[in-house]
């Protein structure tokens, strides 16, 4: 007998079939499955159902000021299965984090800041004696399941007069950490894009990707895509939408598709006031943003799932597959008009909308909001 079985669950081309879950995982895939369960859901010919979403850059820590939320409420309720807090802590305090994180429904991973009690000021990157490479290896040994890699927020405002220095303390611990996945905020210069780009290699992320700045990937005079943009994405460097307060423009979204440079992965750098307020709100909202830019929905359930996943090696995460964890999300598409807006003020209209309306987690299912 399965704990639970899902009925009908669809995809965007049409197939349909059904999912025997047992302890929290996927143990059949079948067009039809007819042993008994504890518990059947039966999907309605409008929904759709993935991989559980995925937001690989949030921030979910609630006992700190500046940039915080709470897991479940931009997680289970908002049909996001597993969120990756990105940098909101160091190695001083991502042990309190973490024991915070183990009362969420929402799967939480964090990416540790270098800079040792993480965000709690703008510039934690400006005082070089903050970076403390062996309290870094230390808790990265103590939590290996929760540290899934390392941040880095390499802009003017937190490095001070620091310039690109904190990067290569950043990349020396990475080399000294297993290679962890190392993820780099670009924001205003100084550091220049052109030495933040030059010292990352193939497997690290770069988020904020289509930021409207002149130290973004997009040259302001010509409109088009800087050459070492191009030859970073080439190279492997993962771009990471990173949306936030001030980190996604429309026009450098699309003048990047445009010259063929997509995305990688979809992500919202949600905290508590770009999420009451916006631009941001949701992954959802996000992710409409990028089908008004002209990225497909099946690439875009893609970049979160499968891709985010594998990224930070979470190995049983963002696939359908036998032997993986039982997280899914159950959508609709719902064709109304909705205004998305960007971090820069300019509003797009957009005539479909993605709504999460059931997240499962580990075979447990919960009703997102409204």
């Amino acid at each position: 007998m399965y704990d639970l079985v899902i009925k009908n669950a669809r995809k965007f081309n049409g197939m349909t079939f059904d999912i025997g879950i047992t302890k929290g995982k996927i143990c059949e895939i079948a067009p039809l499955i007819t042993k008994k369960a504890r518990q059947k859901i039966s999907l309605t010919p409008q929904q759709y159902l993935s991989a559980g979403w995925i937001d690989d850059h949030v921030h979910c820590f609630e006992e700190m000021t500046l940039y915080y939320d709470y897991p479940d409420q931009i997680g289970v309720n908002k049909g996001v299965t597993t969120v990756i807090d990105a940098g909101t802590t160091g190695a001083e305090n991502i042990a309190d984090f973490y024991e915070h994180a183990k009362q969420a429904k929402t799967n939480v991973y964090a990416l540790l800041n270098i800079s040792k009690w993480g965000i709690i000021a703008q510039d934690e990157l400006a005082d070089l004696n903050k970076i403390q490479a062996d309290m870094v290896k230390q808790k990265i040994e103590e939590l290996p399941d929760f540290i899934i890699g390392l941040k880095a927020r390499m802009s003017k405002s937190v490095v001070g007069q620091n310039g690109i220095t904190p990067l290569q303390l950043a990349k020396r611990i990475q080399k000294e950490n297993h290679q962890l996945p190392l993820m780099v905020h670009i924001g205003s210069a100084p550091p220049n894009l052109l030495d933040i780009l030059a010292l990352l290699e193939s497997g690290d992320i770069m988020t904020h990707c289509f930021n409207g700045k002149t130290n973004g990937i997009l040259e302001q005079k010509t409109k088009k895509i800087k050459q070492i943009a191009v030859e970073a994405k080439n190279r492997g460097i993962i771009f990471d939408i990173g949306h936030g307060t001030d980190s996604f423009n429309f026009q450098v979204a699309e003048t990047a598709y445009h010259q063929g440079i997509k995305a990688d992965t979809i992500s919202t750098d949600i905290y508590i006031r770009n999420r009451k307020n916006g631009p941001v709100y949701d992954l959802a909202t996000t992710m409409e943003k990028l089908r008004l830019v002209g990225y497909t929905w099946e690439e875009i359930i893609e970049k979160v799932t499968e891709v985010p996943a594998q990224n930070f090696h979470l190995k049983t995460k963002g696939q359908i597959k036998e032997g993986f964890d039982a997280d899914f999300t159950v959508f609709e598409l719902i064709n109304q008009p909705k205004e998305l807006i960007d971090s820069n003020g300019e509003k797009r209209q957009s005539n479909q909308q993605i709504k999460p309306v059931q997240t499962i987690i580990g075979g447990k299912s919960y009703a997102c909001e409204s």
